[in-house]
């Protein structure tokens, strides 16, 4: 008779998270995006018939959080419809001052599991199913915490293993100083010697399967965090059996999204494509953006670029233009020359800004760009 088990892999929840660049009450939006994928997370569980939930690794952004953040978390939890067994991570390790040790998480309910040792734990109502992690007891490890794991561990007969870790493997992170890398060949010879079926892992963002084993994942974070993720939102679904067979399914979870944009800006045309494209963005208020551009433009487009920034910022979650990467050059024309009506000591002032700013000076730019909105302004 084949021996199978169903569950999903998550991890990098970090909650109570903040991004100082979202508007106030889109920073809220966003912490509750995070609670919100707990539900969701329970609910897949349900579809998919899932026996349980793994947590590879930082669970909380920290270990000093609100108490409101740790009940709203703790309630979520409570809501789940499995069991749930959460790994810490470099975020919120087992250290002195862990968050879960705290009498919050000690009356936690019984299907709320922290994982504290190396020791499997076996599934609640299966004697053939057992979970077994390698928790971090500080936030700078020296040592592979993985390799560890799997030195201690006895080979699984007659039970299904889910091996849970956290942190960088060495192939995708090849840091020799960094005594916690994971070493991948050694995880998949653990595999081999059948210590653990499936490698569980955390930190990595981005839905990430590594070496060759197919056995080895990392779940991404179930709602984005930043702009160089590749595939966030997600979470895994593994079935395994005691046949060799493991399957990994891919689930949607979040709905934000971080993007870096990079645009050519070169005139009307370009800002009017640009325009049209923020448009068409979905899910604006779930949605940060940061935008670089570059190019040559006159006072009237860069006096409408503006402008468009500054009303579209009131819809997203986050717009931002990237000035730390953009390379974009104010030249005055003559018709920017037509469009202003100055007079005496403004007309002075600005033929100085002109004289300046065709040197390439970009204080004197971004200084015409104002003069020329304001002067708008005055004259409309």
């Amino acid at each position: 008779m084949t021996t199978s088990t169903r569950f999903i892999h998550t991890s990098d929840w970090q909650l109570g998270m903040t991004r100082a660049f979202l508007h106030p009450e889109a920073t809220a939006r966003f912490a509750q995006a995070r609670i919100d994928a707990i539900t969701a997370l329970g609910q897949l569980a349900t579809e998919h018939d899932a026996e349980f939930i793994v947590v590879a690794g930082d669970v909380f952004e920290s270990n000093q959080l609100s108490r409101q953040t740790l009940m709203r978390t703790l309630n979520a939890l409570g809501t789940l419809p499995v069991p749930v067994f959460l790994l810490p991570g470099n975020h919120d390790p087992l250290d002195g001052a862990s968050i879960f040790a705290t009498r919050e998480f000690s009356e936690a309910d019984d299907h709320i599991f922290v994982i504290q040792d190396r020791s499997p734990i076996r599934l609640p109502g299966r004697t053939d199913v057992e979970i077994a992690g390698a928790p971090w007891r500080t936030k700078h490890p020296s040592s592979d915490l993985c390799a560890e794991l799997a030195s201690e561990l006895e080979p699984a007969t007659g039970v299904l293993r889910v091996a849970i870790a956290h942190g960088q493997v060495n192939t995708l992170s090849p840091d020799e100083t960094r005594p916690e890398i994971i070493d991948l060949s050694n995880a998949e010879q653990a595999i081999t010697a059948n210590k653990f079926h499936y490698l569980a892992l955390g930190d990595r963002h981005s839905v990430t399967q590594v070496g060759t084993s197919g056995r080895i994942w990392y779940s991404g974070a179930p709602v984005a965090t930043a702009f160089d993720e590749v595939d966030p939102n997600k979470a895994l679904l593994v079935e395994l059996t005691d046949q060799g067979e493991c399957q990994v399914q891919q689930l949607n979870v979040g709905h934000w999204s971080f993007i870096a944009e990079a645009r050519n800006m070169n005139g009307a045309d370009d800002l009017n494509q640009f325009e049209q494209w923020l448009n068409e963005l979905p899910d604006k208020e779930r949605t940060a953006v940061k935008v670089s551009f570059e190019g040559s433009i006159n006072l009237a487009t860069a006096a409408a670029l503006d402008v468009l920034m500054e009303t579209q910022a009131e819809l997203f979650a986050s717009l931002k233009w990237r000035e730390r990467t953009s390379d974009l050059v104010i030249v005055p024309d003559e018709l920017d020359q037509d469009s202003v009506s100055l007079s005496g000591y403004a007309r002075e002032a600005w033929n100085e800004l002109l004289q300046t700013a065709s040197t390439g000076d970009r204080t004197a730019q971004d200084a015409l760009r104002l003069f020329y909105r304001l002067s708008g302004r005055e004259n409309g």
